[in-house]
């Protein structure tokens, strides 16, 4: 049945035709032009670069976008093994490995915030505007020592006025910490 569509013929067919075939001289000179030259026509050459420029686009586009999810994995990983790194060490300052060299961030930040609060209440504190008297005793002590420069001597009734009320300053200090 499908046999004889398999059967090659090894009986070639001519056809001939009683008409010469002419070509004009111009398409014979440009056919031989074109067969003798290797590059393709100007038309043709922009048609390729362009194709050529599309798929280069396209595959830096690609490739940038792999290099974006390589980067990100990359991240991701360092990021995990940051974070089992830092919980291992807390964990081994737990059991009284590390004796406290090793702290979480969430740990150190709560410390950062005592430390701002220390400063604070330290700055507050150091403030003169609470102490009236010693701040007016210290300014007195400073402009005298400003015009007696060169005879300083002279302003030891303003130095021992500030002492005094530095004692004083102390001694109500020590009664608020009974």
């Amino acid at each position: 049945m499908g046999a004889s569509q398999s059967k090659s013929d090894s009986e070639e067919v001519i056809f001939r035709s009683e008409t010469p075939v002419q070509f004009s001289p111009n398409v014979v000179e440009q056919l031989s032009l074109r067969h003798a030259s290797a590059t393709p026509t100007p038309e043709r050459q922009s048609t390729l670069d362009e194709h050529v420029r599309t798929r280069i686009q396209n595959e830096m586009m690609q490739l940038r976008k792999a290099e974006e999810e390589v980067q990100e994995e990359i991240r991701l990983a360092l990021e995990k093994e940051n974070l089992d790194r830092e919980k291992a060490m807390a964990g081994q300052v737990k059991n009284g490995v590390g004796a406290g060299s090793v702290k979480s961030s969430a740990a150190l930040s709560g410390d950062l915030e005592e430390i701002r609060s220390k400063i604070t209440r330290f700055q507050t504190r150091k403030s003169l505007a609470n102490y009236p008297e010693l701040k007016a005793s210290q300014e007195a002590l400073v402009s005298c020592y400003k015009s007696h420069a060169m005879s300083s001597l002279d302003c030891w009734m303003e130095v021992v006025n500030f002492k005094n009320s530095v004692a004083q300053l102390e001694k109500e200090y020590f009664k608020t910490l009974q």
